[in-house]
């Protein structure tokens, strides 16, 4: 028995706020797919998928099949949203590497382009990967009101209203926001971590290293020799033979 979504109060955020705001460098751009007219466009938008769900996608994590269906009008943005979502590779980095509720994080703010309102939340929606499995909770995901509202089934989430005009510093991107992996997977998985050298190493350009019969090349020959020097004797008064002592006559 699947359990029904629960009740959680949204909280005021910027994405909440409806408000004028003028077009520039600030803004994120829309990529929308009616609105494309050449192949390169559909390009871009395809990257922009990738860099909103994968961030990064190398070339073995990319999804030709997906991308030739949705190069020929197969299929809309959101299945191809949908198909990037399911993939082994957002599968292996994200679902695996975090619990459910930072896994529900990160869908959230990819998919709905926005942060979760509270911790009820999180509970609501990992009840919703717990009870319907990852298909079931992606499904939910792209076919809630909010997604069809705000991206419908041709634009690719964004990061929504990430500036506002009354403040001097927008919000922080997910990406930066958001690591892939939590403090738990990143201290088995062993990175990243500050090491330390107790021995400085610097780099000396071949020009500037020492060659044949270059004095500082015997440097460290001559410290290891520790060569020290003999003692001053010390002469006593009381053992001066006056005899020996030249004088006039």
């Amino acid at each position: 028995m699947n359990l029904p979504l629960l009740k959680y109060a949204p909280s005021s955020q910027n994405t909440r706020v409806a408000g004028y705001e003028v077009g520039g460098d600030e803004q994120p751009k829309i990529y929308d797919a009616e609105n494309l007219y050449s192949s390169s466009d559909m390009d871009n938008l395809i990257e922009a998928a990738y860099r909103q769900i994968f961030f990064h996608a190398f070339k073995s994590d990319r999804e030709t099949v997906l991308e030739s269906q949705l190069r020929n009008r197969q299929i809309t943005v959101r299945d191809f949203i949908r198909g990037l979502l399911l993939s082994e590779t957002f599968k292996n980095s994200f679902y695996e590497k975090n619990s459910n509720y930072r896994f529900v994080e990160h869908c959230v703010q990819k998919v709905l382009g926005r942060d979760v309102y509270s911790e009820k939340e999180k509970i609501a929606w990992s009840i919703v990967v717990a009870t319907k499995g990852l298909r079931g909770f992606i499904d939910q995901l792209l076919d809630s009101d909010e997604y069809l509202e705000n991206f419908g089934y041709d634009i690719v989430p964004y990061q929504r209203r990430r500036y506002l005009p009354s403040r001097e510093q927008g919000e922080m991107p997910f990406n930066i926001k958001s690591p892939r992996y939590d403090a738990y997977y990143r201290g088995i998985l062993g990175f990243p971590q500050i090491i330390w050298q107790n021995q400085v190493r610097r780099f000396i350009p071949q020009e500037k290293q020492a060659k044949a019969g270059d004095p500082s090349l015997y440097l460290n020959m001559a410290r290891s020799i520790n060569a020290q020097a003999s003692p001053t004797p010390r002469v006593s008064a009381l053992n001066i033979s006056l005899d020996k002592v030249p004088y006039r006559k």
